[in-house]
């Protein structure tokens, strides 16, 4: 069993900052990575970032490669998104999320936070 707890969301006008927390605990062994999804009312949960467990590579969507930076502290099984030169398109529920079978695809990823909201106003 993983727990995910997100933290950090608010809002904010664009152009602005905001810094996204995920803590994990419980049985990680068998994940290889941490990632971070998002969803506005009505779409499909997209993928945004993430990391590897081991060798903290980092891989972003093409869409907040340059303005969004994942990391992870493995010693405090946390992980971090920094959002900077937000948009109003970044506006949605914000999902940590912890996998075996990284990528792009919301079923590579077996454990889910319960979001927190991000809204970036014009």
């Amino acid at each position: 069993q993983v727990q995910l707890v997100e933290s950090g969301g608010g809002s904010v006008q664009a152009g602005g900052s905001l810094k996204l927390s995920c803590a994990a605990s419980g049985y990680l062994s068998e994940t290889n990575c941490m990632g971070w999804f998002r969803q506005a009312p009505g779409t499909e949960r997209d993928w945004v970032a993430s990391v590897l467990m081991r060798s903290r590579d980092t891989y972003y969507a093409p869409s907040v490669k340059g303005r969004f930076t994942i990391s992870r502290d493995n010693a405090k099984n946390t992980m971090s998104l920094q959002m900077n030169s937000l948009k109003p398109e970044d506006t949605a529920m914000y999902y940590c999320a912890a996998g075996t079978a990284c990528g792009r695809l919301t079923g590579g990823y077996n454990y889910w936070g319960q979001g927190t909201q991000v809204t970036v106003s014009a």
